[in-house]
């Protein structure tokens, strides 16, 4: 892993190192400002993600460059799903199953013709990720094969998963 001073010094082939906003929305609309009007296809990607391969971003990227407004990896749902509306100190009562066919757990890298994103941002909405404003917009997402070593770290016990997932790289700064 690198520090951000190591990122600007451009020797890891950072063009550009921004500050993020207030929002996960509001980092991108950074990013966004210093992407020049010449790139056709912007990437975003979650640094919780440390597992995503090259071959996931070229995917993506692949079907933006074929036509698509935005393309991004989609993991089915294995999970039995329930809607549980209020979670109270000694556990929420279970209101329903949800049928989980068709659903898909979307992960990043996710990549965009830019002009698309920077519409779709206009007027600074926000949204757990940028497909989310793309499709709001109207504009066609596609989906990829996602893959299981792009796994979230959000927790303790995600960054257990994902060091067992890339054979303890995580943990030894192979990243």
């Amino acid at each position: 892993m690198h520090t951000v001073d190591e990122l600007a010094d451009g020797a890891h082939g950072v063009d550009v190192v921004v500050a993020g906003g207030a929002t996960r929305s509001g980092s991108v609309r950074a990013g966004l400002a210093t992407v020049p009007d010449d790139v056709d296809v912007v990437v975003c990607h979650d640094a919780a993600r440390p597992g995503a391969s090259a071959g996931l971003f070229e995917s993506v990227i692949a079907v933006v460059r074929g036509g698509a407004d935005a393309a991004v990896p989609a993991l089915a749902v294995s999970d039995t799903l329930k809607r549980v509306p209020e979670w109270g100190d000694s556990g929420g009562v279970v209101a329903g199953t949800v049928d989980r066919s068709g659903l898909f757990a979307i992960q990043t890298p996710q990549a965009f013709r830019r002009e698309v994103l920077v519409a779709a941002h206009a007027g600074e909405p926000e949204a757990t990720d940028d497909a989310a404003l793309v499709e709001a917009a109207g504009g066609t997402v596609m989906a990829v094969p996602g893959e299981a070593a792009a796994h979230k770290v959000t927790t303790a016990d995600d960054l257990v998963i994902v060091e067992a997932l890339l054979g303890g790289r995580a943990a030894g700064g192979g990243l």
